[in-house]
C-alpha cells in the first residue's frame, strides 16, 4: 500500500547524522512525518554533522531567509597531512612534520579572523558553467576559480594537542572549513586537513534545539509536530506588518497598497487576523506583495464574505 502524504507547513531543527548526503537525510525526514513538501537550507557534506533546518509546505517558500546568514561550526583540524578532498576522506598526499608551538598557532589563527579570501576547492557543490566543481574534479578536470570574499567573525581554539585543533568558527555565507583548515595548516608550513566537522548554529536556529533521526523516531505523530517551528521563524529579524483582511485581499490580488507604516523601504514580514500571511516589499508610501501563503487569498476572500464587504 502507497504511503499517505499530507500537507505539513513549519521548520524542524534536524541534526543530521554523519555519512548521509542532506538529501538522503531530507528525504529520511520527509518520510518521518509524511510530508507532502520538504527542502533544506544550507548542504551539509556527508562527512559532516549538525544543523540541518528542513523547511516544510509553505516554509519552503521562505528558506532563501537563511542564504545569507551567518553560520557556526566545531571542526578539528589534522596537521602535518595534506589530503586531496581536503578532509578525512580524500587520498593523503603529502605528510609533514608538525613543529608549531601554541603561540605560533595562536599567532596564524589571528590572521584568518576578520575579512579574508578563499579559493573555493573544487571537491564542492559551486557551480562552472552549470556543473557542480566535483563533477569535472571526478574526470580528472580542474577549472580556474576566482578567490571569494569571507568573513570569520569568530575564530576560536579550544584544544592544541597531539597535531590536532579543536577550533570553533562563525562566518559569512559560503565560507568553506575545510578550505579554512587547508590554509591554516599552509600558514603553519604543515600543512592540514578537516577531520570532524559539526555545524553548530545558522542565523538564531541553534543546534541545541534540534533533533535526531533516532529521537524523531521514537516519538509520537503528535510529538513530531511538537517540534516544528512556525513558518515565520525564518523571519525573525523582519520588521512586522499588520493588515487588515480587506487590506490582506487586495495583496492576495497582486494590488499594491498605499500606506503610512513608518517603517524603512524593504521587506516586510506581514499578519493578519490569523497570523503571518507572506512577505512584502515596501518602497516609500507603496506595499507590494512578494510572496504570500497559498491559503490567503482563500482566507481573505472568506473573511471579506463574511464581513459583507467589498474590495474597492
Amino acid at each position: 500500500m502507497a504511503r499517505a502524504y499530507r500537507p505539513l507547513d513549519g521548520v524542524l531543527l534536524f541534526d543530521k547524522p554523519l555519512e548521509l548526503s542532506s538529501n538522503i537525510a531530507l528525504q529520511k525526514v520527509r518520510r518521518l512525518f509524511q510530508a507532502e513538501k520538504a527542502g533544506h537550507t544550507g548542504t551539509l557534506d556527508p562527512l559532516a554533522t549538525g544543523l540541518l533546518p528542513v523547511c516544510f509546505g509553505e516554509a519552503t517558500k521562505f528558506s532563501n531567509a537563511l542564504l545569507d546568514a551567518d553560520k557556526s561550526y566545531r571542526a578539528t583540524v589534522r596537521l602535518g597531512q595534506t589530503t586531496a578532498t581536503g578532509d578525512a576522506e580524500g587520498e593523503v598526499l603529502v605528510e609533514r612534520e608538525v613543529t608549531a608551538t601554541l603561540d605560533q598557532v595562536r599567532a596564524v589563527l589571528a590572521q584568518f579572523r576578520g575579512a579574508i579570501q578563499q579559493l573555493p576547492p573544487m571537491h564542492s557543490a559551486l557551480k562552472h558553467q552549470g556543473k557542480p566543481l566535483y563533477e569535472y574534479i571526478r574526470n580528472g578536470e580542474t577549472v580556474h576559480r576566482e578567490l571569494r570574499d569571507v568573513v570569520i567573525h569568530e575564530l576560536v581554539l579550544h584544544r592544541f594537542s597531539d597535531a590536532e585543533l579543536d577550533i570553533s568558527v562563525r562566518c559569512s555565507k559560503g565560507t568553506y572549513i575545510r578550505t579554512l583548515g587547508e590554509d591554516i595548516g599552509a600558514a603553519l608550513g604543515c600543512g592540514a586537513h578537516l577531520t570532524a566537522l559539526r555545524r553548530t548554529a545558522i542565523a538564531h536556529f541553534d543546534l541545541q534545539a534540534g533533533h535526531t533521526l533516532a529521537q524523531l523516531g521514537d516519538m509520537s505523530e503528535a510529538e513530531r509536530a511538537a517540534c516544528l517551528l512556525p513558518v515565520d521563524s525564518l523571519l525573525p529579524t523582519m520588521p512586522r506588518l499588520n493588515l487588515d483582511a480587506m487590506q490582506i485581499k487586495r495583496m492576495a490580488q497582486g494590488q499594491r497598497l498605499g500606506l503610512d507604516t513608518g517603517l524603512p523601504d524593504g521587506r516586510v514580514s506581514l499578519y493578519g487576523a490569523q497570523g503571518f500571511v507572506g512577505v512584502g516589499l515596501l518602497q516609500g508610501r507603496r506595499l507590494a506583495p512578494e510572496r504570500l501563503l497559498s491559503g490567503v487569498a482563500k482566507q481573505a476572500a472568506t473573511t471579506t464574505a463574511d464581513t459583507g464587504t467589498d474590495s474597492p
